[in-house]
Parts: C-alpha cells; sequence; structure tokens
C-alpha cells in the first residue's frame, strides 16, 4: 500500500520522528509491505453496490497484523474499573490496542467513523493514562480507497476536517494520521 497523506495531531509526526524514529520507519515498512491488489476481496450485497469487486476489510487487517507482528509489534488489552456511585457498583471493560511497541499505540483502521474518533480522542490517552503508549497513529484509507470498500468506511478526508474544526484539547496526546491507498494500477482492485 501507499501512504498518500500524513496529519499531525499535537505535533505527532515531529514527536513520533524525533522520539521514536525506528518504530516510525516500521509502520512505513508494513504499509509498503502490504499489497492490498493481490488480497482477496469481497463481492458486494449492499443495496446499489450488488455484485461489485470491494477491498476486504477482514483480508487488509489480516496482512496488517501479519506484518505488524512480524516486526515485534502486540496487541495491547487493559482493564478499566470505575465505581457508579449512584448504584453502588464497579464498572470493569477491556480496551485493547491493535499494536503497541516500545510506547508508540497503532491502530488500523478500515470501519465506522465513530471507532476513529473514538481511537484518537479516547482510547489513545486511556493507553497514555496507563503508561502504555506516548503517542499514537491511526493507519486510514483515504477516500479513493474507501470508495471500493463497504458503504460507511470512514476515511482520512474525514477524520482531518473533523480534528481540525475540534482543535487540540489539553488531554491529547501526539497523534499521526496516516491516509493510505492501494498500490495498485489505475482502474483496478
Amino acid at each position: 500500500m501507499i501512504v498518500v497523506a500524513q496529519y499531525s495531531h499535537k505535533n505527532g509526526l515531529s514527536f513520533i520522528r524525533r522520539r521514536h524514529p525506528n518504530e516510525y520507519r516500521e509502520i512505513l515498512d508494513v504499509i509498503d509491505a502490504v499489497k492490498a491488489c493481490a488480497l482477496p476481496k469481497k463481492v458486494s450485497k449492499e443495496k446499489g453496490m450488488e455484485g461489485r469487486l470491494l477491498h476486504s476489510p477482514e483480508a487488509l487487517n489480516k496482512a496488517f497484523e501479519n506484518e505488524f507482528r512480524r516486526r515485534g509489534w502486540e496487541k495491547r488489552r487493559i482493564r478499566l474499573s470505575v465505581n457508579i456511585q449512584q448504584t453502588g457498583q464497579t464498572y470493569e471493560a477491556d480496551r485493547e490496542m491493535d499494536y503497541v511497541k516500545n510506547g508508540v499505540g497503532v491502530e488500523v483502521q478500515f470501519g465506522k467513523y465513530s471507532f476513529m474518533v473514538y481511537n484518537i480522542c479516547a482510547k489513545m490517552t486511556i493507553f497514555s493514562n496507563h503508561k502504555v503508549i506516548d503517542c499514537g497513529v491511526e493507519i486510514v484509507p483515504m477516500k479513493s480507497m474507501a470508495d471500493n470498500m463497504s458503504s460507511g468506511v470512514s476515511y482520512y478526508e474525514m477524520v482531518v476536517a473533523d480534528l481540525t474544526h475540534r482543535g487540540v484539547a489539553d488531554i491529547d496526546i501526539p497523534v499521526l494520521v496516516i491516509g493510505i491507498d492501494a498500490e495498485c494500477p489505475s482502474g483496478q482492485l
């Protein structure tokens, strides 16, 4: 796959280049190693897209997992616990990050838009508060790629627009959003 664009939220790009240059290089190498055009496609059953060949999020996620794991990146899970005063009960839930290595957290997102914003504005901050990461990277498709996936897949341009207009909050951590596209010749999946 190819990197088309990068958005630096709270100086994410300069932070990762300065503090984690090896991990940054590995992330770019992983993206380059995933060959979306060679992966299995899915046949759409969605209204208006019936029979169309689309990129398979499952195949893409598996390819990214293989490449990150090969380089020593690991999935990380933390347990959250909060006492709900009104009910007197304790609520516990796990939060999981796709890949973590040496303080860098990576999420690969080919899903719905709400997950993208949640990853950047909540999950990465939670993992930072738990001293698991000090910066995050969100890898997402460009709109041109999302147009060749199931409907509702979020894309780079959408999240950059929202982050730009939202601004930076004190609790945010440095995050780099990387917009990717398939390496296919023009007009091919």
